[in-house]
């Protein structure tokens, strides 16, 4: 038991090293208490009037190579946080996810594998968007699972000022998506019953093979999807977002 509480710390405090790292430009990194969790975010807030563009993370390193549930799922690509830094407008915060950047007490690895979609996860995320916004209008851009979170927000929040969603390279049915691949089903998330009714656009890559486009168009009307060429998963060189309202 002892061992394990100092594991436990070690491992804690190996993961805030890192915090202050991944975003510079004038990002400021806050840490939200929110729910069960922490939710490490950077912003560049500047402006109380136009929306603020909320970057939501990927599902990030939820296992291994050899398929086994990591300790840790603070992603090791930074694509999004890339993009985030390229978004040249007023208000852009990234925000990771659950457990992602820093270990919080209550996480378990449920929260980063079969329930990374679950109540308490969507929850905190809800949370801390709000405790960033303040009831300012917000855009919402999930990347890959992210995708699904900002969805599921949106569906279980209908007193959010979401002018617009975005995804990149999104699971939008998780259900559809482990099917595809023959994957153990994500049995403590939720799913999206319906789309939510929000001004929406759906970025797709031409190569993804993580979340092929065939997954996207099942469920969305094919006007709101736009194939980005040459793109995949986590490489998406020509991508220009269209933040229009």
């Amino acid at each position: 038991m002892v061992l394990k509480s100092w594991y436990f710390l070690l491992f804690f405090l190996a993961s805030c090293a890192v915090n202050n790292g991944p975003l510079t430009n004038n990002f400021v990194y806050k840490v939200i208490p929110a729910g069960s969790f922490e939710i490490a975010t950077w912003q560049k807030i500047s402006d109380s009037v136009n929306p603020i563009h909320v970057y939501i993370e990927g599902d990030g390193r939820s296992f291994d190579g050899a398929g086994r549930p990591t300790l840790d799922p603070t992603p090791k690509g930074t694509f999004l946080r890339d993009l985030v830094e390229k978004d040249l407008s007023s208000n852009v915060v990234y925000m990771a996810r659950p457990c992602q950047f820093v270990m919080s007490y209550n996480c378990n690895q449920h929260d980063w594998t079969d329930g990374r979609f679950s109540s308490k996860v969507i929850e905190a995320m809800t949370l801390a968007i709000k405790e960033i916004s303040k009831g300012q209008d917000v855009i919402l851009i999930g990347y890959s699972g992210g995708a699904l979170v900002s969805g599921l927000i949106i569906q279980k929040n209908t007193n959010l000022n979401v002018k617009k969603w975005i995804t990149i390279a999104g699971v939008l049915n998780h259900n559809d998506w482990t099917e595809y691949f023959n994957d153990s089903p994500l049995s403590l998330s939720m799913s999206l019953d319906e789309l939510p009714k929000v001004s929406q656009i759906h970025y797709v890559a031409e190569y993804d093979d993580v979340v092929p486009i065939s997954l996207t168009k099942k469920v969305v009307d094919i006007e709101n999807v736009v194939v980005v060429p040459k793109a995949t998963h986590d490489n998406f060189e020509n991508l220009k977002i269209d933040f229009s309202i």
